[in-house]
């Protein structure tokens, strides 16, 4: 069952939440929902579906299943506590070498809505999720361009050994 933060915020009162100032972090309360803005619904479920599926899984690994060009993201390595937009500013600082990433392996940037974003960060964020994930949850033509790509990689590392 998902709750939405901003639902919840106003059914129990402020939500605690970790926050980083400087160095230290430390715990707060977090406001209710501004008028006018509203928090999704975070599903890890559901972000497992989209890690595989719009192709994050060609570049990053979660317990050893997908690519190794980028970091890999599995929970155990996460902030125990995260703030969603904290996560969200550490892709953005990383956009040019995403984006230019993505346009090598998928041919293409990867297009998220934000209500994706907050499901593929929930994931990222949950080990029980992470569990579940396999090869089986890669699509075809993802999986077909994730082997493509590794040929790739095993034939210029043979060219990179071979000098005539």
């Amino acid at each position: 069952m998902t709750i939405p933060a901003a639902l919840l915020a106003m059914t129990v009162g402020p939500v605690p939440a970790l926050a980083s100032h400087g160095e230290g972090q430390h715990m707060q309360m977090m406001d209710q929902t501004p008028m006018g803005l509203m928090m999704p619904q975070m599903s890890a479920e559901r972000g497992r579906a989209l890690f595989a599926s719009k192709g994050c899984i060609v570049c990053h690994s979660i317990n050893g299943v997908g690519g190794e060009d980028a970091p890999m993201l599995d929970a155990s390595t996460m902030d125990e506590i995260m703030n969603p937009f904290d996560f969200a500013a550490r892709m953005w600082r990383g956009a040019a070498a995403m984006v230019e990433l993505q346009e090598e392996e998928l041919g293409e940037q990867i297009e998220l809505s934000g209500q994706e974003l907050a499901d593929i960060i929930a994931f990222v964020h949950d080990a029980s999720e992470q569990a579940k994930l396999s090869e089986d949850d890669i699509p075809k033509s993802i999986a077909a361009m994730m082997h493509h790509q590794s040929e790739e990689d095993h034939h210029e590392e043979g060219e990179e050994g071979h000098s005539d």
